[in-house]
């Protein structure tokens, strides 16, 4: 075999020296990049996309001073008014209404046509159905013919109440209700509220009253004047309040000053004031109480008698709104 043949499957060996000057290349190529990015700044990561998106998504919900909008909530569901003289009552407390429905083949009686002429004056729907449809949309309630469908309730945001007062250059003054479940007493608080100059009302989002059509009639269309808000927390909305300058006051027998101590000249009542008004027949929750900076009473000539939580607030806003004035 010529002696420069190779055996088969050997490395064949260059004759070259290592190359002048590459330690510097080898050493770059072994130090690599630095530490990975995290997902969020690598930009064809999913991980930054939804970080760019939640970013645009956050920037449309503030307004132009960058403080977060608020969003309100709304009941759950829209609420069904059923029957003739049921609806004939809700259109004239003026309650809103999103449509009017009357069942095909329906009589044409007093009441009917006193529902269709206001209907038509206010600008309502008017919508004729079969009964069949009437029942279903009523949930099988006795409509006699005639039902009328009311929108959801949009709440306000508890916090903005205060915005409210210092729009209107003036102190602020709240109502809050403690778990009280009757809507017509809800009602009447929201009247004497926006009758005495309050500036919104607050109630809790559970275990108590919404805003109904019987607390809408209640409230002789004050409703529609006067913001009302929810909250998923009373005590920690009370101490927020608090936190931003109110004193808050709840309404019990057995306060520890009475209201007119309250609204004496120069009193507690004159600056930023929430008034907590307990349920029917319990009164203040424990912690409620315990969170209110004091216990109001209203003097009355028999100890036994009690007021219901319309009343009681309604006493008690008038002699502020005497107090402020």
């Amino acid at each position: 075999m010529p002696g420069n043949s190779q055996r088969k499957g050997a490395i064949k060996k260059s004759g070259k020296g290592a190359t002048v000057g590459s330690g510097g290349r080898v050493r770059r190529g072994l130090e690599g990049k630095g530490p990975t990015p995290a997902a969020k700044d690598r930009p064809y990561h999913k991980a930054h996309k939804d970080a760019k998106r939640a970013e645009r998504s956050d920037s449309g919900n503030r307004n132009e001073s960058g403080r977060p909008k608020r969003r309100s909530a709304k009941s759950t569901e829209a609420e069904w008014v059923a029957g003739r003289n049921s609806v004939v009552e809700v259109l004239t407390a003026g309650i809103p209404v999103t449509g009017v429905y009357v069942a095909e083949g329906a009589e044409r009686d007093g009441r009917l046509r006193d529902a269709f002429k206001m209907a038509a004056e206010n600008g309502y729907p008017l919508l004729e159905v079969t009964r069949s449809e009437l029942d279903r949309m009523t949930g099988g309630a006795v409509h006699q013919g005639l039902a009328a469908r009311l929108p959801s309730y949009e709440y306000a945001h508890a916090d903005d109440l205060l915005g409210r007062a210092a729009d209107a250059g003036e102190k602020a003054l709240i109502v809050a209700l403690d778990s009280v479940t009757d809507p017509r007493n809800l009602g009447a608080v929201v009247r004497s509220a926006s009758g005495f100059g309050a500036h919104g009302v607050v109630i809790p989002e559970r275990r108590a009253a919404g805003m109904t059509a019987a607390a809408w009639k209640s409230s002789a269309g004050a409703a529609a004047r006067i913001p009302i808000a929810q909250t998923v927390n009373l005590v920690r909305q009370l101490k927020a309040y608090q936190s931003a300058g109110c004193m808050v006051v709840g309404l019990a027998a057995d306060g520890e000053i009475s209201l007119p101590e309250l609204t004496a000249p120069g009193g507690l009542a004159t600056g930023p004031l929430v008034v907590v008004v307990g349920s029917e027949g319990k009164g203040l929750g424990r912690l409620v109480a315990e969170t209110c900076d004091q216990l109001v009473s209203i003097p009355m000539h028999n100890q036994l008698e009690s007021l219901n939580a319309g009343v009681a607030a309604s006493v008690t806003l008038y002699a502020v709104a005497q107090a402020r004035s």
